[in-house]
């Protein structure tokens, strides 16, 4: 090969070497992927069993042989909120299940926002054929309102009576929970349900109150 040959080979690889590097296109195939976070479609201990959702929805036989189908799928849209205080969203969301018979248990269950992607949790019992209304996630935990029946009742009676539970997220676990309030917020009191006040803050009298703190409570400040 002659050396003006040579040179045309050594400039052609030159201009390739430079357009690729200006591109960029190295760095992409090197950079690491991130996970997406998607509450719709991750795994969920629901009744004791993993639970793999699809597109917020999971099918499978209620038993070995059983033509019945136990559908698992998520009641709603998840609410956003970072349950751990890591500063990323998580999700809080309601999942139902049937199993083919007249019941529809509904749960309530948490999204972790990893580094490696979705995180669920354990889903937790709120009832059978209940009436959700709302959840949130609010001063780092899980807010779900409802409408139940009083004990006794048969189910053929609409649920009437208000309920509110809370929930924590300890690890990818989720906890029952006493009610955490925020700055401004009430807290304390004598009630069995009273609210405490969320970290780096504590219950304080409430300015111009005149009622006994110890029995109604106060107000969340800053420690």
């Amino acid at each position: 090969m002659n050396k003006n040959l040579w040179m045309i080979v050594i400039g052609v690889v030159v201009v390739g070497v430079t357009i690729y590097l200006l591109s960029g296109n190295h760095y992409k195939a090197n950079a690491p992927t991130v996970a997406a976070f998607d509450p719709l479609n991750a795994t969920y201990v629901v009744n004791d069993s993993s639970i793999v959702l699809m597109d917020g929805r999971a099918q499978a036989p209620a038993a070995p042989g059983s033509a019945e189908q136990t559908v698992t799928k998520i009641f709603g849209q998840p609410a956003a909120g970072d349950l751990n205080g890591d500063g990323t969203a998580d999700a809080a969301l309601i999942i139902t299940q049937n199993s083919g018979g007249s019941g529809t248990f509904y749960y309530v269950a948490a999204a972790i926002n990893t580094a490696s992607g979705t995180a669920g949790t354990n889903a937790m019992l709120l009832g059978d054929r209940i009436a959700p209304q709302n959840i949130a996630i609010q001063n780092g935990q899980i807010v779900v309102n409802y409408a139940d029946r009083n004990p006794g009742e048969p189910m053929t009676t609409a649920p009437s009576v208000a309920v509110t539970k809370y929930f924590l997220v300890n690890g990818v676990t989720l906890e029952a929970a006493s009610p955490v309030a925020g700055a401004g917020e009430h807290c304390g009191g004598n009630m069995t349900t009273a609210a405490t006040c969320a970290t780096g803050y504590h219950c304080a009298p409430t300015p111009g109150s005149h009622l006994p703190f110890g029995d109604v409570g106060g107000t969340c400040v800053a420690n």
